[in-house]
């Protein structure tokens, strides 16, 4: 088998993420995977070709943690530049949401999850923006 070289995207990709809402609490989970390994985040992912984003959030939220949500709104956005992401740039689009059926079953890409106060995360290490995301997604549930 031949190795094939990484192709570094010539564009940024397009993602989204949700801020899910339950009993006055959010949903974080815990990235199982580089670049963000460890790191505590939202539910979220690539946007494909052709897919409307907020199917592309049900059906990421779906697949990283078995949960059905009520999409509120556009919570705001934030860019992942390539000097802190592996070589990878990302725009994410992140939305407000609440939870809608189901309970956390975590793919491979969640190693933990967290229902937490939105006020009250703890001392884990957040990705960037995630505080100011969720601010402004808990600013919507809470209209």
């Amino acid at each position: 088998m031949t190795d094939v070289p990484l192709v570094t995207p010539i564009r940024p990709q397009l993602a989204v993420s949700a801020s899910i809402f339950r009993d006055g609490k959010v949903l974080l989970v815990q990235r199982a995977y580089a670049p963000a390994q460890g790191s505590w985040s939202v539910p979220g992912g690539r946007v494909e070709f052709g897919e409307p984003l907020h199917a592309a959030l049900a059906r990421e939220v779906m697949e990283e943690t078995g949960l059905r949500i009520a999409i509120l709104g556009l919570a705001g956005w934030r860019e992942v530049l390539p000097a802190s992401s592996g070589g990878r740039h990302f725009v994410v689009m992140s939305f407000a949401a609440r939870w809608a059926a189901g309970e956390p079953i975590l793919n491979d890409e969640c190693a933990d999850f967290a229902w937490l106060p939105p006020d009250a995360l703890g001392p884990r290490t957040l990705t960037p923006g995630l505080q100011e995301i969720i601010d402004a997604a808990r600013v919507l549930v809470e209209a």
